[in-house]
């Protein structure tokens, strides 16, 4: 639809900005200088638009003041680019869609991608393919921190619940994107993938849940997991999210004496890139299972059942219990 292609060219310009802008680590920094010293300028070729949507290409002198920077999307420019770029999407199904072979002497080939690794087919395939990386971690060759900060979905908004009284409080110090019936309309069409690309902008989600009870934690969580955004929880306990996640994995709001005290975290981590990747590191030893409903949870009943053949255990109290 035109809003999600409105979105993803907000999200392609943002990563073009950063390329103009050289956020690099002092090591390719002064690679890139040393280049752009022997010569005029720096051309930069973008391989495919991502998404296969055209975007025109900004002038980075007359928008950010970067001289010595020129982008096209010319392939014509391939033999005599410094760097190409190279968005995911496009080849992860087919390497044939990569630039030709032999590749010019010094090119650098930059591997761009800010979706998800869920969200990140064939990863395998480019092994040792790129010279550099830019994404949306903080330890990429280029980083590029996701452009937007706090995002909540919801559908049942109710004045009475927490959770609405918690995004009242926070907006007031933090800008919070609400989407969903509640909002504005999910770009894309209403599946879940839609609404996980959606997240992937954000650094933060609202998984904030409708009613605060044992276990009752919903997809709100594993939306923002999947997506790669940091969730924000508002729900049961601390220690009975972290049976599911590890600590790190999470920001619970009951950490924080005031949502103003959150509000300032969350402006903290923005700011300092080292401090969030501590709440994303959990990501390298860690793989996210997603079930499927209903296939899975129905499979699971199967091993139940055998698991208790010959029993005639009775549930007994099941209200207090599901409440507690």
């Amino acid at each position: 639809g035109n809003n999600a292609g409105r979105n993803w060219d907000i999200l392609s310009d943002w990563a073009i900005v950063i390329i103009c802008l050289l956020y690099l680590p002092d090591s390719v920094s002064q690679s890139f200088a040393s280049t752009a010293e022997k010569s005029s300028e720096v051309t930069l070729l973008i391989w495919t638009h991502p998404f296969s949507r055209y975007r025109r290409l900004p002038d980075c002198q007359a928008l950010y003041q970067v001289s010595g920077c020129t982008l096209t999307d010319d392939w014509r420019a391939y033999p005599h680019a410094d760097a190409v770029i190279i968005h995911h999407r496009e080849i992860a199904t087919n390497v044939s869609e990569l630039p030709p072979e032999p590749r010019p002497r010094l090119q650098k080939w930059i591997w761009m991608n800010f979706e998800s690794p869920t969200h990140s087919r064939g990863l395998w395939r480019f092994e040792g393919v790129f010279n550099l990386t830019m994404t949306y971690r903080t330890d990429s060759d280029i980083f590029g921190p996701k452009p937007r900060l706090v995002v909540w979905v919801i559908s049942n908004w109710s004045e009475s619940h927490a959770r609405v009284l918690l995004y009242h409080q926070l907006s007031r110090y933090v800008q919070v994107d609400v989407f969903g019936r509640a909002g504005r309309p999910i770009p894309g069409d209403s599946g879940s993938d839609s609404l996980v690309r959606l997240v992937s902008k954000y650094q933060f989600y609202l998984a904030l849940e409708n009613s605060q009870h044992t276990d009752y934690i919903t997809e709100k969580l594993w939306n923002a997991v999947l997506a790669g955004a940091v969730p924000v929880v508002l729900g049961p306990s601390r220690d009975n999210y972290e049976r599911f996640l590890p600590p790190e994995a999470f920001i619970h709001v009951d950490d924080f004496a005031t949502v103003r005290e959150l509000a300032q975290y969350l402006l903290l981590l923005r700011r300092s890139p080292a401090r969030l990747q501590r709440h994303l590191d959990w990501r390298r030893s860690y793989r996210v299972h997603q079930p499927s409903f209903w296939a899975e949870h129905y499979c699971t009943a199967c091993v139940a059942v055998k698991n208790a053949k010959g029993r005639t255990d009775v549930v007994t109290d099941i209200a207090n219990w599901f409440q507690s």
